[in-house]
């Protein structure tokens, strides 16, 4: 696939979920139509897919998404080598020893994501700089309102995915490393889980 509008495209069905041709043409700035031939190309290469949902009357709503192949295109970063280094470790000096990398690894990010927030002036601003570490550490990252002074940390990618499914310390690991970040101040929650089977991971903040 080498049309650029393609892209954009496949890139918009990973990091806000289904849609209409519609939708994804005002979200790129491009006509329906125009979105339908980059869906078509796309569809030829299995990357999306397509399912009809009526709502009541009218024509029903043509909603597209990624394949698995389509998410595929959104790699998981060293998957190979990182399987194999969680292997040899588990070989070497069993779960103990992998927790204690795990945890070196939370320690580490620690140090950077405080760096990052100190001095920002509410919560709502701590978790936009941590949206912004997230997606340059490749999870598309984004902030939305959950309401009710609840704010939602979004993110539409895993680039350590194989290494979560062989290892649910990882995970375990990030969700300390936000609440320990944020502070004993802030709750944090995770309703959606990528490795569980959803299509992202939606953590719920608040202030206790």
């Amino acid at each position: 696939m080498k049309h650029r509008g393609s892209l954009r495209v496949l890139h918009a069905l990973k990091s806000a979920g289904p849609q209409t041709a519609e939708a994804l043409g005002r979200k790129l700035g491009m006509t329906a139509v125009g979105a339908r031939q980059h869906l078509a190309r796309l569809l030829e290469e299995e990357l999306v897919e397509a399912v009809d949902q009526s709502e009541g009357v009218g024509r029903p709503k043509r909603i597209w998404s990624l394949t698995e192949a389509g998410h595929a295109r959104f790699p998981d970063n060293h998957a190979g080598l990182t399987l194999e280094l969680i292997t040899a470790i588990r070989k070497t000096g069993g779960e103990a020893m992998l927790d204690s990398v795990i945890g070196a690894r939370e320690k580490a990010a620690l140090s950077t994501y405080r760096r990052a927030l100190d001095g920002a002036a509410s919560l709502k601003e701590k978790v936009k700089r941590l949206a912004r570490i997230r997606s340059e550490e490749g999870y598309m990252a984004t902030t939305a309102p959950g309401g009710e002074g609840v704010l939602l940390l979004i993110e539409n990618h895993c680039p350590i995915c194989v290494a979560a499914k062989a290892c649910q310390g990882f995970c375990r690991s990030e969700l300390a490393l936000f609440r320990e970040a944020l502070g004993r101040d802030v709750s944090v929650e995770r309703d959606e889980h990528i490795v569980a089977g959803a299509r992202r991971c939606v953590y719920r903040i608040s202030a206790r």
